[in-house]
């Protein structure tokens, strides 16, 4: 199927933009080629009233011309789809002013993080449309008391609330030098707990290292046994 055939036949709302075309001479050549009653049926296709998109997918599809021409092409040809989707780490303070939610030497392991190397797999590109970020205490620091800590707000631990995170990929910066404060959820029923909603979100590609740091003033009256969740929330591309 050529690209205005996969285009008719794709189950976006704006599936043009997955291609970049828009009246493109290669559309009407495309049309002028059809026969009478198949092109009636093609235009019938495109100019069909799809139901719109809703959410972080809506958002996600805004950012068609940007996504890499092997995710294009996947995308059409159906072996990709869109589906909701987090990026999760779990880390240690450890005593630490400065952590690194996503580093390099960091492998796929369930209960501490679902990506390795800071990277998304190949094939996956992700909108971050919303971030997470919770504290708990484990029992101890071994990894195994680590998967079993419960996580919860930050608002009730100074040194957390009172720092600074910045998110950093593609050498763009999603979010640079902002509040811990944003994600002080408590007596809002609607927003999950922990949540921040990003008034711009951003999409990470495929093999693009992702940084996420948090910067603490203070670590005084901390547990020794702290542990941070971060959660970049949007819509991915998925098998």
């Amino acid at each position: 199927m050529n690209a205005i055939g996969q285009i008719i036949n794709s189950e976006y709302s704006n599936p043009g933009d997955l291609l970049g075309l828009d009246a493109d001479p290669e559309l009407l050549g495309y049309l002028n080629s059809l026969d009478a009653v198949s092109k009636v049926k093609a235009i019938n296709k495109l100019v069909k009233k799809h139901i719109p998109s809703h959410g972080s997918r809506a958002e996600f599809e805004k950012f068609f011309p940007e996504l890499p021409k092997h995710i294009k092409d996947q995308l059409l040809q159906g072996k990709l789809r869109l589906a909701d989707h987090t990026i999760y780490s779990i880390k240690p303070i450890k005593g630490a002013k400065t952590i690194k939610m996503f580093e390099s030497q960091d492998v796929k392991e369930v209960g501490l993080r679902n990506i390795s190397n800071a990277k998304l797999p190949k094939n996956m590109a992700l909108l971050v449309s919303g971030i997470y970020f919770l504290q708990g205490v484990a029992a101890s620091l071994d990894n195994e008391d680590v998967k079993k800590a419960t996580f919860d707000t930050i608002e009730n631990v100074g040194p957390l609330v009172n720092g600074e995170f910045k998110l950093k990929a593609n050498k763009v910066q999603p979010a640079s030098d902002i509040s811990h404060r944003k994600f002080n959820t408590t007596g809002f029923s609607l927003v999950p707990k922990g949540f921040f909603k990003l008034a711009n979100p951003r999409l990470i590609q495929d093999d693009v290292e992702i940084e996420f740091e948090v910067e603490l003033g203070t670590i005084t009256g901390l547990d020794p046994n702290a542990v941070l969740y971060v959660g970049l929330e949007g819509t991915a591309t998925i098998p």
